[in-house]
């Protein structure tokens, strides 16, 4: 019975790891995709600009809304690929289980900020489509830039769950 039961939570929690893997590596795809489209508009901005004395309308607009996604979209695979900045000095001075119990409140908190994060972008999204609210030049709708930061942050969120459920386990030994 309790074998089967740590069996199955074994199975669900590699489940949840496939799951936030693939889904921060598409949000890596897309970023890099995302990347390489500002890249090439400023390019042909800067032509435009330089060559014609004609800068291409709604570039600098187009960008930042790119951004707005490019960003979002990278701190998941950040958090996948574990890409964050850690101090060890301090924390080298303790024993393996004081550190993996750090990790564990430390992994909690910043779970509870991704989650605050992906649910409050999730509310602004709703907030602009309903307002109708449009960008200056081009008049493109501004709520689809909105909804990917509340799924890049939902999938830092699902990793971080996953990582913490890796963390009780390797400590508490369930």
């Amino acid at each position: 019975g309790s074998e089967m039961c740590i069996r199955d939570r074994n199975d669900t929690n590699r489940m949840l790891a496939t799951i936030a893997k693939r889904l921060s590596q598409l949000l890596s795809f897309s970023a890099a995709a995302i990347l390489a489209a500002m890249m090439f508009l400023t390019a042909l901005d800067v032509c435009l600009r330089y060559f014609f004395n004609r800068p291409l309308a709604g570039a600098f607009e187009l960008v930042g809304y790119m951004m707005a996604i490019l960003v979002p979209f990278s701190i998941a695979y950040c958090y996948q690929e574990k890409g964050h900045i850690v101090v060890d000095l301090f924390m080298e001075r303790f024993r393996t289980k004081t550190r993996n119990i750090v990790d564990i409140v430390t992994i909690s908190i910043t779970l509870v900020f991704t989650l605050v994060i992906a649910w409050q972008n999730l509310i602004h999204f709703l907030d602009v489509k309903e307002s109708g609210l449009t960008s200056a030049v081009l008049s493109i709708p501004e709520y689809p830039f909105i909804l990917p930061t509340a799924v890049a942050f939902a999938t830092a969120s699902l990793i971080l769950f996953v990582r913490l459920l890796e963390s009780i386990s390797e400590t508490f030994g369930t």
